[in-house]
This record gives C-alpha cells, structure tokens and sequence, in this order.
C-alpha cells in the first residue's frame, strides 16, 4: 500500500512539473498539453494556420482557448469560420479569445458573427468587450466595405448602451467600444463618446479625451475644460488638453497657458504647449519663451549634459515655429539659440524652429562651429533645418538654401575626418530629403545614382523618395538593377528591398511584375509577403494571365509560410529561427519571472518581463540583452507624453540585430509603463523597444505587449531624453 501511495504521489508530482514546466494556458479546470503548446508555437512562427484550425474543435478548453489565439497571431481567414462557431463555447474565456482573434484577422466577413454576439442580450460583458473591440478593429482595416458602417452604428450603440447604465456600466466594454470609435470614426461617435468625460473612473475618462484628441472633435470643450481646471487624474488632464487644441477651443487659452508653464505634471504641460500651438495665438509667444529661458536656466545650473528637461524644451521650440513663422522674433530666436548651444545643435525641432522664424538668416548661418563634420546628429538636425526652408514661397530663398546643402554636402569629403567618414553615412537619408524637398533640377539623377551606395539606409530613403517622383524609364531601370543588388548584398537589412519594390510597383505597376514575381523566391519571408500582395492586383493580373499559376505555384511550396532557417540563404531575415529548445526555454517562463535592470545615464528602472503573454519576444529580448547588444545605445527617440524609444545601437531608428521575430499579440493593454516592440509592420519586430509614459489604447492588438514598468520607476523613464544612454542591460531570474 505504501509502495502504491508512494507511486501516485510521484505521478502526481510529475504531472504537476510537467503543467509548470511550460507556460501553461487554463481555462478552467483545463491545461494545454505541453507538446500542443510547442506545436502551436511553430505554426505561429511558420503562419501556418492549418495547426490551429484543426485544435479549435478540441475536447480540451484550454486548447481551443490556445488555438484561438494561434489563429488570432496568424491572421488567416480559413479561421474565421471556426472562430466564429467558437462565439457559443461552452466556456466563457474559449468565446472571449475567439472574439479577440477574429479582430487580429481583420477580414471583413466576420462582420455578422460580432454584430450577434453584440446583438445578444445575454451575451456575457467579456465576451462583449472583445466583440466591439473586433469590430473596431475589422472596420477600421476594411472602411470602404458596406459591413463597416453597420459596425459603426453597432459601436455607437455600444456606447450608449453603456452610457445609459451610468456607474453600473461596464468597465471593460466602455474603454473598448471607445477605442474601437476612434478607428473607425463613426457618425456621432464623438458625441456618444464625450458623455464619459464625466465618468467616475479616471481611465474611462482618460481614454474618453484621447479618442476627442484625435478625431479633432469640437463636442465637449465645457467639458474638457473643466477637466483640465480639476480632474484628479493626470492622464486625463493631460488628454484634456491635448482635446481642446484639437478642438482649437480660443476659450481654453489663458486656461493651457496656465496649464503650459505651470502644469503640476510634464504630461500636462507638453500637451498644454502643443494645444497653444494649435490655437495659433500671439499671446501664447512670451509666456512659453519666458518658460523655455526658465528651464533653460534650471538645466545650466545643474550642469546636466542632456537635461530632463529637453523634451520640453523641444515642444516648446516646435510650437514657436507655429506661432511665429517668418516673424524674426529677437526673443524667440534668441531662445531658440540658446536651446541649440545647450543641446549641441542636435535636435532637428530646434533647426526646424529656426529656419520657419527665420528662413533666410538659417539659410546662410551655418558653419563649422556646429561641429557639424564630426556629429552626425548635427548634418542630420541641420539638413531638417533646410528642408523647412524648402517650404518657403521664396524662389531666391531655396535657391540659397540649396547652395548652402551643396556646400555642405561637398564639404563633408574633406570636412569629416577619415575615420569619421562611415558615422556620417548615417546623416545622409536626411540631406537626401532635404534636397528632395529643394527640388533640383537633377534630383532623379542624384536619387539614381544613390541607388548604388553601399549603404542600405541610403539606397531606402532614395527609393522612398524615387517613389514620389514622376514615372520614368530611368528611374524603374535603377530601381529594377537596385532590386536584384540588394537581394545578393543586403543579409541584415529588408529595409531597401521593401521600399524599392514598393516604388517600383507605384511608378510602374507592369514594369514591376518581373520583380514581385522574382520577390517570391526570396529566403525572407516579409519580401514574399509584399510580393504576393502587391501580385495580387487584379488589374495586374489581368495584364498578365501567368500570375495566378505563379502565386499558385509559390503557394504549393509553402513560400506564403516562413521557411525554417537555412545556412545557404546567406541571412537571418524572415525565416524560423527558433529550435525545439528555443520553444522549451521560452515557454518555461512567465510573466514576472525574468526581469530586465537597465542602467541609464539619468538612473536605474526595471522592465518586468511578460514570458507568459509573449514568451519567444522575452527569449528574444533575453538574448540581446545577454550579449550586451544594448549596452552603450543612445535612446534615438523620445515622444512626450507618448513613448521613450530605444534597441538600436546605431541611433537613427533603422538598425536591427539582422533577423526579425513575429509579433505575439495578446490581450494586454498598453498603460503607462507598458513596454512594446517597434514595427515597421507586421512582423517586423527585432531589438527596437518602447515605454508608455501614458496609456495608448489605439496600440492595444497592433503591438506587443511583453513587459512593465512600475510607476515608482517610471521617474526614471520620465527623466529620459533623446541621446541619452543604455549603460548596460541585467536580467535576473528564470
């Protein structure tokens, strides 16, 4: 007997290991196998949806409540009708994930199965959420569809409904029938909306002014108003203003100049600052450059290298220009002086701010002083300087602004010192669309012939801007010749082969068929992607018969999947990287058992790390930050009140370890302190990252949730600003 106890104990206990040695999905008293998890992890890595389909029939809920999800992350609409059968599971949490993938699908013909389930009376709260949540979603992607405006009404409704039952509404479906308002914008959707500006709950009325912001409504300034006098929560003091310079309220003036240099609170201040530049009015001139001198003052007493208080001080700088355009204002531009020494004459903000105040004294001022030769951030800020000038009426003017750039541009060969030279590749892109924006009477040759530069980032931004041009023979020959260089030169960078059969494919769209059709051979799968949609044009396919036996073809060998990793391709892009212990390790964790300790330049903060909800982005995460990828990268953007941005080690915003991971999608909402994965697209994530310093519910479903940060924290993350420095990345725990 003893033997036998002894025996069920330790089957016990190894079941229970086995539960927890992956990050398990429940759903009541159900556990997802270990092997289906891993199984379904590969379908999502491959978008191989055939997977998911065939376990969202399975006995087990908390498999089909995987399987949903798999099929949400995947996005292909064979699942649609399987989701939408899963409307009426049995068990609650099963019907609410099916909800939420058919929104992650986006495809217009789940439309009737969201409109019952909204229609439902008996329809649990949950379950409704998510359902306007998809509608918002599915009508947003798909806004010419007829379906999309009865979405709209039913999102209307939603609100009403939730509006009509006061403080015994639901929380959840409140918030998400507002955000799902702001995409899809429908009649009387702000109207409907602003009744919760008055709601009890601070984020109800957070959210509330954020969808107002955006849509540029001009239904509730009392209202608004009165939120930014007294609203107790900040977030929504500051979406308060933010909503009344949409609205462009002139009422709300003294109240956002109050709010701009007094405001208890930077959220509140930079939305007051941006607001004042909305209204346009002169009065708003002196107090914000008599704050703006202030902090200036504030930040050389301290003696900081790169202030706190820059972001400010750029919003600041960004609302003068609008202020005060072609006004040669002495105080503004002495402000605006003393920002640039301060800064180093590195924030575009300030160069554009001097060039809209000043067009023709910026055009002839600058030199070598600047150390615009030995930093590229200076060329980078300063050719932003210029193309502001490039939007003067002023004929003499550009022509001047556009010897200066030549100047400059032939300058740098014998300006930037030899070992130099590579740095200021990364200034380029920007004198690029500066003299794009100048308009020489060369500039498709100048675009042509950057078409050859080594580098990738140069060969991008020259076919976006190609791209703008007007169709040429010239210029779809480069872009063809430029297309087939970077299939052999480009491994760690998509960037340039994208962009170029993009512009091929808009300035000509039959020339460009020989490409998409060689696109589908590609090893990464992002450049089939594109491939197969740009192929997909019907007018395309009609010129051309042989491109349905070709995408046909393409299908049959699975390239509308990712392909596992292969040596012989020469990269790491748009292929399965992950292996049978990859998968193990990263579903061993979950949320809160590994965390990320930055140590920056303004101090130190600690990303809590989400393994359960997004498991393979936190093994990638991980691995950087194990290898020290991290370490000394200057924070290259910082949006107030919006984002901190960082995971680029070269600083411009385009740089990537050279391999990319698919998103993973889930339910969790982006607040302040949530930290997300940049895209340039889906699918598109690598090491570049970003902390809420507010809550962005139009990011919920788009991005991936993979980590947080605390508010205690977040003083740190606040206090960041562009140029400051990752010193090093220490992860702790599992």
């Amino acid at each position: 007997m003893k033997a036998l106890i002894t025996s069920i104990v330790l089957a016990l206990c190894v079941t229970s290991a086995i539960a927890q040695r992956l990050t398990s999905t429940k759903v009541g008293s159900y556990v997802v196998p270990d092997d289906l998890i891993v199984r379904l992890a590969k379908a999502e890595d491959a978008r191989d949806v055939k997977p998911a389909i065939e376990l969202l029939q399975n006995v087990n809920a908390a498999t089909r409540y995987r399987a949903a999800l798999a099929a949400g992350r995947i996005g292909d609409a064979k699942a649609i009708g399987p989701l939408a059968s899963l409307l009426s599971d049995s068990e609650p949490a099963v019907r609410v994930m099916a909800a939420f993938a058919l929104g992650e699908i986006e495809n217009i013909s789940a439309a009737e199965a969201l409109l019952r389930a909204l229609s439902d009376g008996n329809a649990d709260n949950a379950l409704r959420a998510r359902a306007v949540e998809a509608a918002g979603k599915i009508a947003a992607a798909n806004a010419t569809a007829p379906q999309s405006k009865t979405l709209g009404e039913a999102i209307v409704k939603t609100l009403r409904d939730q509006s009509a039952k006061g403080s015994s509404g639901n929380r959840d479906v409140t918030l998400m029938a507002i955000t799902a308002a702001l995409r899809v914008r429908p009649a009387e959707g702000d109207i409907a909306v602003a009744k919760f500006l008055t709601h009890p709950d601070g984020r109800v009325r957070t959210d509330a002014g954020n969808m107002l912001a955006r849509v540029r409504s001009k239904a509730a300034n009392a209202d608004l108003r009165s939120m930014l006098r007294r609203d107790p929560d900040v977030n929504a003091r500051a979406n308060a203003a933010r909503a009344l310079g949409a609205a462009e309220d002139k009422e709300a003036l003294d109240l956002l100049l109050d709010a701009a240099v007094n405001g208890d609170d930077g959220r509140v201040r930079i939305s007051a600052i941006r607001s004042l530049a909305a209204l346009r009015e002169a009065k708003a001139l002196k107090p914000l450059v008599d704050h703006g001198n202030n902090l200036i003052a504030l930040a050389k007493k301290l003696r900081a290298v790169n202030p706190a208080e820059k972001t400010e001080l750029l919003e600041i700088a960004t609302a003068l220009a609008r202020l005060a355009p072609n006004s040669f204002n002495e105080n503004v531009i002495s402000f605006l002086e003393a920002l640039r020494e301060l800064d180093r004459y590195r924030s575009g903000e300030t160069e554009i701010a001097l060039a809209t105040v000043a067009p023709a004294g910026y055009a002839a001022e600058f030199n070598v002083k600047n150390n615009g030769y030995a930093d590229w951030r200076v060329a980078d800020a300063y050719a932003q300087g210029l193309s502001a000038v490039a939007a003067s009426s002023d004929a003499a003017l550009k022509q001047r602004t556009g010897e200066a750039l030549t100047k400059f541009i032939n300058g740098m060969g014998t300006g930037a010192k030899a070992a130099y030279q590579t740095e200021m590749l990364k200034a380029i892109p920007a004198l690029q669309r500066a003299n794009a924006a100048l308009k020489p009477n060369n500039l498709n040759e100048i675009l042509r012939g950057l078409l050859t530069n080594e580098d990738v980032n140069v060969r991008t931004t020259a076919a976006g801007l190609i791209a703008a041009q007007p169709s040429s023979q010239e210029n779809v020959d480069a872009l063809k010749k430029a297309f087939a260089r970077s299939q052999v030169t480009d491994r760690k960078s998509d960037d340039a082969q994208l962009a170029i059969i993009g512009a091929l494919n808009r300035l000509n769209k039959k020339e460009s068929a020989g490409v998409l059709l060689a696109a589908l051979d590609s090893p990464n799968y992002l450049v089939r992607k594109r491939a197969f949609q740009l192929l997909s044009d019907p007018q395309l396919r009609k010129d051309f018969p042989g491109i349905e036996s070709s995408l046909e073809d393409a299908r049959s060998k699975k390239k509308d999947q990712v392909l596992a990793y292969s040596q012989i391709a020469g990269t790491r892009l748009g292929q399965v990287l992950n292996t049978e212990a990859d998968y193990r390790r990263a579903l061993l964790r979950t949320n809160g058992s590994a965390k990320a300790i930055f140590r920056t330049s303004k101090g130190v903060f600690t990303i809590s790390l989400n393994g359960g909800d997004a498991p393979l982005t936190v093994d990638n995460f991980i691995k950087l930050a194990r290898s020290r990828y991290f370490n000394g990268a200057e924070v290259h953007r910082v949006v107030g009140n919006f984002v901190m941005q960082d995971g680029d080690p070269t600083g411009t915003g385009s740089g990537g370890p050279g391999w990319s991971i698919r998103c993973e999608i889930n339910m969790a909402e982006f607040e302040r302190g949530s930290v997300g994965m940049a895209l340039s697209g889906k699918d598109t994530g690598g090491s570049q990252w970003f902390v809420d310093h507010a809550p962005q519910p139009h990011l919920d479903g788009g991005y991936t949730v993979f980590g947080k940060v605390n508010e205690r924290d977040m003083s740190v993350v606040d206090r960041i600003v562009k140029g400051d420095r990752i010193i090093s990345v220490t992860i702790i725990g599992k």
